[in-house]
Order: structure tokens, then sequence, then C-alpha cells
């Protein structure tokens, strides 16, 4: 309900009151200065959330993995409505009974997720995607979120799913645009750049914090994908 200054990842955001922040697992997160007490935390698990296929969409898509951010802001519909509906409605229904607060709070949350789609680009969104590629791209992109650092080939991740390496590009590319192996390597770069940037790590430091044989390997990579060294970005 505040303004916050909310550090994700080594990088600050400033986030308006009125707004709300989606976070990705896996995330370091440090809350900053606020104007105000009124600042609200609502985490949950996806054992929690997730009951059907729909729920599986909806923490794979781009409000917890988006690769342009570590975070995606949307506002609420009504800041009074947020007060009222959701934080006094969920404590009534803590005091009267578990099982209904975990209802409750299943629903109060997809309905701001709901909510936040409203606010992602249209042309960002494919209405033609085949549902079984998309389910095993958004498994797959949960994967590389948590086992970038060990593997950073596509063998891996097909493995992963029980699906071939050709399967998961031909998916990737239909949902994406973009091969399997891109997404990869997207994904090591930028947060490569993030740890280059923002950490006081030393360059093998580094390296080896992202998987990395080595320096050496970790400065060819860099050089071959974005045509800087590490120093440079650093």
């Amino acid at each position: 309900m505040e303004d916050i200054e909310l550090e994700v990842e080594n990088i600050t955001h400033s986030i308006k009151g009125g707004n709300i922040a989606f976070i990705g697992p896996q995330k370091q997160i440090v809350f900053g200065r606020a104007k105000g007490e009124e600042i609200y935390v609502i985490a949950f698990s996806s054992s929690f959330y997730e009951r059907s296929t729909k729920d599986s969409l909806f923490l794979n898509s781009q409000l917890f993995f988006n690769y342009d951010s570590d975070i995606f802001i949307a506002p609420f519909i009504n800041i009074e409505q947020m007060r009222v509906v959701f934080m006094g409605r969920m404590q009534n229904f803590q005091l009267k009974d578990e099982s209904l607060y975990v209802s409750a709070a299943h629903n109060a949350i997809e309905r701001l997720i709901l909510d936040a789609f409203l606010h992602i680009p249209t042309d960002s969104i494919k209405k033609d995607i085949k549902f079984d590629y998309l389910h095993y791209v958004n498994r797959f992109k949960v994967l590389l979120q948590r086992d970038y650092k060990k593997d950073k080939k596509v063998s891996y991740y097909a493995s992963e799913l029980n699906i071939t390496a050709r399967k998961l590009t031909e998916m990737t590319e239909y949902v994406l645009g973009q091969t399997a192996k891109h997404v990869i390597i997207e994904k090591i770069i930028n947060e490569c750049k993030k740890a280059l940037i923002f950490s006081g790590s030393t360059i093998s430091e580094i390296a080896y914090e992202l998987g990395f044989s080595d320096e050496g390997n970790f400065s060819n990579f860099i050089k071959k994908h974005t045509g800087k060294n590490p120093s440079e970005m650093k």
C-alpha cells in the first residue's frame, strides 16, 4: 500500500504504492526503505498453489519467470478493495477455519494473478499455442532457473523432461521463437551480466559460482556471445 524500495538479485527497484511485484522462486530479496508500514508480502509454495494444469500455467508464466527483469509489476485494481477484500477477508477466514482459509488464500492469489495478466502486453501472449508444448516449455524454464549453474546442455533438460533434445527445441521454437540452446545461453548471459555488474566478487569467483570449470572457459563464453571480455563488463 506504500512506496518501497525492493532489492532483488542486487538490483534496486522502486515500487510505488498501489502496485504488486511478482517475484519468482530462488531470488535474493532485500526490503529497503519504506515510507509507511503498510507493506504486505504474500509468499506461497508451488505445492500449495498448483492444483490443476491451469494453475501450473500461471505459476510458470511471465509473472514469475520474466527474462527481461527479475520482477513483474502490475497495479492493484483498487487499493481500498485490496485492504478490505483481501487482507480483512484473509484474517477473518484464518480465525474461523484453517481449511476455509487455505481455499480463500488460493482464490485470493489466483485473483491477483488474473488481474496482473491483464498487464502483460498482448503481443507477447500467443493465443494459438499448443497446450502440451506450453506445458513442457514452462517446465523447461523452471528447470533452467533451478539448474543453469549445474548444467548448460539442451540434452540435460530434455532428459529431465523425458523427451528428445530435438523435440524440446521444436517446442521452444514454437512457443518462444527461440531454440532451446538459445534460451539457455540467453539465461546464462543475463545471469553473468548481473553478476559482473553488481557482484563484488572477482571474475574467477563469479565463474565458479555460475558453474564454469575455470575463468578461461567463462571468459571465452562471454566473449563469444557478447563480444566483450568479462573485465569490460565489470
